[in-house]
């Protein structure tokens, strides 16, 4: 009986194709979950990255930038561009709730306007346009 039974392999290719297909499949879809985990993760902290220009002032020095973080987490500015040119400027991190001035280097031509755009180290941008005073 026990020879008959090892003899007969008719079942055997039905299981084994079974068994294939879903350890391929298992393998799939936990590589789709660790993708989409990482993915909305990212997505979650740009997205809880929010800052405001509450304020701006042209001085003799440059432009200063008030800017307040109202997201939900601590934002870094990376870079500033007046007119579509970098400009140097002050380092300044915010906590989440912070505030602060933003200083940039920039020499301003009276009642004239200015392209401002301060970048994140995220990518959040605030960009806007603003006239200098006469």
């Amino acid at each position: 009986m026990m020879r008959r039974f090892l003899r007969n392999k008719r079942g055997v290719t039905p299981v084994l194709s079974n068994v294939l297909l879903t350890v391929v499949v298992v393998a799939a879809m936990s590589l789709a979950v660790s993708a989409t985990y990482v993915i909305t993760d990212n997505m979650h902290q740009i997205m809880g990255e929010r800052v405001v220009a509450e304020d701006v002032w042209f001085t003799p020095d440059g432009i200063s930038i008030y800017l307040r973080n109202i997201g939900k987490v601590a934002i870094e500015v990376s870079s500033v561009y007046v007119d579509f040119t970098s400009q140097s400027f002050a380092p300044l991190t915010l906590e989440v709730g912070g505030h602060g001035w933003l200083n940039v280097t920039f020499s301003w031509n009276a009642d004239s306007v200015h392209h401002i755009n301060v970048v994140t180290s995220r990518g959040t941008k605030i960009v806007d346009y603003y006239k200098a005073p006469s």
